[in-house]
């Protein structure tokens, strides 16, 4: 199967999958991770047949939907991909993307290895952040039926993954725990310009949320 086709079938496997899921991990933020791959990847290099389909596939089985199974979206991944007949070392490279994208509560050591890898991260971590990160944190809250704040549950930096999965926190507190530090971990220098005003956004919402959560605007 040619690549373009391959784009093709994975992208209508994916729209077809995530549609209309409510969590803020639906079609549309796979749409929108591609995108921002795809201009980061213009700065930064990369195979866009790789980078393409590791943005496409990288939520296929999100950990947070699957009893906390870390490999459950490499495993669907390389699936899908064998099906379609890719070879075998441009699955491999799409796996180990899709394995080690996810955040983990900062408790993820690995460091991507290839440009495609660095990419797709960060153009994932950039959908996290600014006006469409503050929007998916409160879908996301709402559909875990985590409160919006409260200011007796303070952030907390989590040491381990699995406390990270147990903490009962409320969509606030995730600016702290993630959104405000995913800035200084993005690995490409386009990425980390992109970051920048995304980050400084959310900053000035934190601001005058407060002052209305204490009635002083």
């Amino acid at each position: 199967m040619r690549k373009p086709e391959v784009i093709k079938k994975t992208c209508d496997h994916i729209k077809k999958l995530l549609s209309g899921e409510g969590t803020g991990h639906d079609w549309f933020h796979i749409d929108r991770v591609v995108k921002n791959a795809k201009l980061i990847s213009k700065k930064e290099g990369g195979d866009m047949f790789i980078i393409e389909l590791a943005a496409l596939l990288h939520d296929i089985a999100d950990w947070k939907f699957h009893d906390g199974d870390t490999k459950i979206g490499a495993k669907k991944t390389e699936e899908w991909l064998k099906k379609l007949g890719v070879g075998a070392e441009d699955i491999q490279k799409v796996v180990e993307i899709v394995e080690h994208i996810s955040y983990k509560g900062g408790t993820n050591k690995h460091v991507m290895r290839s440009i495609e890898g660095k990419i797709v991260q960060d153009a994932d971590r950039l959908d996290a952040i600014g006006a469409i990160g503050i929007a998916r944190v409160f879908a996301f809250g709402g559909s875990m039926k985590r409160a919006i704040h409260d200011p007796l549950n303070k952030p907390k930096l989590l040491k381990s993954f699995k406390a990270y999965k147990k903490r009962t926190q409320t969509s606030i507190n995730h600016f702290y725990e993630k959104l405000l530090l995913l800035k200084n971990r993005m690995n490409t220098k386009t990425g980390k310009q992109l970051a920048q005003k995304r980050h400084e956004f959310m900053e000035r919402y934190l601001d005058q949320f407060y002052k209305e959560w204490e009635g002083k605007a």
